[in-house]
């Protein structure tokens, strides 16, 4: 993309995933010095494995393969603001308050810091996740960690980074010579459908979860159910209220099923961070669907 922009003349600007993602980047919060992405860890689970505010069927790519990860992980600690998931898999589960009521910053795509004091105090035992995770290293013994205030880990965080210069960096990466097959994914093929996923407004991330109004919308009532083309609505048979059963590899799942008449031949779309979908494999690739 950045490539076209450069060779079209086009104005050309990044979008981030979420708040605070720009901010991660700066602290080079990423694998070092022969460490793992997530990826890599549910691929081949460590021995050990920290999970951070994170519920790894909800946030991860491909919920079912997280799970069995955390469960061949032979010792898991959680921390996190809610009972979850992580009851039947971790041996360790320690409270820490949600972002609400903690301080932080963020720096978001502009690159303007932005530091916030927490709306309310923490509930009863929990602690902010810095100060638990500072708590641990010292356990450890490990360095780094020696911090009492949150103003302090946020002057060490940033120290000597000019985030203006950082941003404004032009990088182009070179433009490939051949185009890989669909990052390795197969096509749909026999098995019948593309699958098409995202990650529903009302399902990404654990507080709008458990936000009793945010679920009784329309848009998380649709996030649990499978939408299908007129074709395959047709072809299936299917009425309003029926439900199918969809096949992903070594997973299933069985969903209700809807019409999308403005989806492609030969896609079906299944959110992803849902109970009902969790059981499922990657947000996309081939999917077989039969009525049940």
């Amino acid at each position: 993309t950045r490539w076209l922009a450069d060779n079209t003349g086009a104005s050309f600007g990044y979008t981030v995933e979420a708040g605070n993602t720009v901010g991660a980047h700066l602290v080079d919060a990423k694998p070092r010095q022969g460490g793992l992405n997530a990826a890599q860890m549910l691929d081949a689970p460590p021995a050990a494995m920290l999970l951070l505010n994170v519920e790894p069927e909800f946030d991860t790519p491909c919920g079912a393969a997280a799970l069995e990860a955390m469960r061949k992980s032979a010792f898991v600690v959680a921390l996190s603001a809610y009972k979850h998931g992580a009851m039947d898999y971790a041996q360790v589960m320690l409270p820490i308050a949600p972002f609400s009521e903690t301080a932080g910053s963020f720096v978001n795509c502009e690159g303007v810091l932005q530091s916030f004091n927490p709306v309310v105090a923490s509930v009863g035992q929990s602690r902010p996740a810095w100060k638990v995770l500072r708590v641990l290293a010292d356990q450890l013994g490990l360095a780094g960690f020696e911090y009492d205030a949150i103003e302090a880990v946020r002057e060490a965080a940033l120290q000597g980074v000019d985030i203006a210069a950082r941003l404004g960096r032009s990088e182009a990466p070179p433009l490939p010579q051949t185009l890989g097959s669909a990052n390795g994914r197969e096509p749909a093929g026999d098995a019948g459908f593309e699958r098409l996923s995202e990650v529903p407004i009302y399902r990404s991330d654990a507080i709008v979860r458990r936000a009793p109004s945010l679920q009784q919308t329309r848009d998380a009532r649709l996030a649990g159910q499978i939408a299908l083309p007129a074709d395959a609505w047709e072809r299936l048979g299917l009425q309003p209220g029926d439900r199918v059963t969809v096949k992903q590899g070594p997973f299933s799942a069985e969903l209700p099923a809807r019409l999308d008449a403005g989806l492609a031949a030969g896609v079906v779309r299944i959110p992803t961070a849902h109970p009902a979908t969790a059981s499922l494999g990657a947000l996309f690739g081939a999917v077989s669907v039969h009525k049940v």
